[in-house]
C-alpha cells in the first residue's frame, strides 16, 4: 500500500517545492494540493472544516497547479496531483491547458482529483449555478479528455460547446491523465467516476467494506473492467489500526493530511507520518 501526503498550504506555509523535496526523500508515493479560489465572506457559507484544516486555509490557500509546477521542477518520482480541483468553477480549454503542460513537463506524474463543491457562494461567484455544478463539471471533464486525446478536438454538450481545435501540449498519460473523484458514497458520484474517472477519493474510510461493491457493479453496468479502479482514502490522520483497515480492503494508496503551518512543524509531523511507511509499505517502484 502506498503513502501519500496532502496539506492545505498557504502563503504563510512551507513552501510547495520544499515540502515536495521533503515528501519524496521520505519514500512518500505522492502530493496532493487542494483548491479554493476564495472564501466568500458570507455568514451562510462557512468552511466545511475536517480535522487538521482551519478557515485560514481556505482564504489563503495557494493555487495548486502553480504550486505542483514548482514541485515539478525538484521533484523526479513523486506523483502530483488536486485533492480537489473545483472543475465547474474553471474554463476547460485553459484548464486542459494547464493540467496537459504540468503533465508534459514532469513527465506524466499528475493525478486530477476533482470535486463538486459545497459552498453556493463560491460557485455563483463563478456563474456556476449550485444545482448544475455535477452536469458543468461533467461537461469540463469531458471537454478536456477530447482536448488531451484528439489532434482537433472537438465538444458539444448543454454547457460546453467546441467546435474542432488545435491544441498541445498533449498530455504524456492517455487517452487522459489519471482523473479520480471526491465525493460521498452516493449513486451520482459513483456513476460520474463510472463515465469519466479512473477512481474514487473518499474522505475517510468507514464504510468501505460497503461502497466499494457499488463502485463495481457502477463500472460493470457501464462495460467498465472493475478490477481497474482506484480507491484513495483521502486527507487521512493516520493510526496503525486505521492503515491496517485501508490495507485489510486492499487499497493501493491512501493520502495522509499534514496540517499547513511553518517549516519546522510540517517537517515534524511529515516524519511522524513517515512512521507508518515501514509496516504499511511505502511506494512500489
Amino acid at each position: 500500500m502506498r503513502l501519500g501526503i496532502t496539506s492545505f498550504l498557504t502563503d504563510r506555509a512551507m513552501a510547495p517545492a520544499d515540502l515536495a523535496v521533503a515528501v519524496e526523500e521520505r519514500g512518500f508515493h505522492s502530493l496532493y494540493l487542494p483548491e479554493h479560489t476564495h472564501l466568500p465572506v458570507r455568514a451562510d457559507a462557512p468552511p466545511a472544516l475536517v480535522e487538521g484544516v482551519n478557515a485560514d486555509d481556505y482564504r489563503r490557500s495557494l493555487d495548486p497547479f502553480v504550486s505542483l509546477a514548482t514541485a515539478a521542477s525538484v521533484t523526479d518520482r513523486i506523483a502530483l496531483g488536486t485533492g480537489v480541483v473545483l472543475a465547474a468553477q474553471h474554463d476547460p480549454i485553459v484548464l486542459a491547458k494547464q493540467i496537459a503542460t504540468l503533465d508534459h513537463l514532469s513527465g506524466g506524474r499528475v493525478v486530477l482529483g476533482i470535486g463538486f463543491g459545497w459552498n453556493r457562494a463560491e460557485a455563483a461567484d463563478h456563474g456556476v449555478a449550485f444545482e448544475s455544478r455535477r452536469e458543468v463539471a461533467r461537461e469540463h471533464v469531458l471537454c478536456m479528455q477530447a482536448l488531451w486525446s484528439q489532434d482537433q478536438a472537438e465538444f458539444h454538450g448543454r454547457y460546453v460547446s467546441l467546435d474542432p481545435c488545435w491544441s498541445w501540449p498533449k498530455p504524456i498519460q492517455q487517452p487522459r491523465v489519471t482523473t479520480l473523484v471526491g465525493g460521498g458514497a452516493t449513486p451520482s458520484v459513483f456513476a460520474a467516476i463510472a463515465e469519466y474517472a479512473d477512481g474514487w477519493m473518499p474522505i475517510g474510510g468507514s464504510g468501505l467494506a460497503e461502497a466499494v461493491p457499488k463502485l463495481r457493479r457502477a463500472f460493470e453496468d457501464r462495460g467498465r473492467d472493475p478490477q481497474g479502479i482506484r480507491v484513495v482514502p483521502f486527507g487521512t490522520i493516520p493510526t496503525d489500526q486505521k492503515l491496517a483497515y485501508y490495507q485489510d480492503q486492499g487499497m493501493a494508496e491512501v493520502v495522509l493530511r499534514v496540517p499547513s503551518g511553518s517549516a519546522d512543524r510540517m517537517l515534524a509531523e511529515l516524519d511522524k507520518h513517515a512512521a507508518y511507511l515501514e509496516p504499511f509499505g511505502g511506494d512500489d517502484e
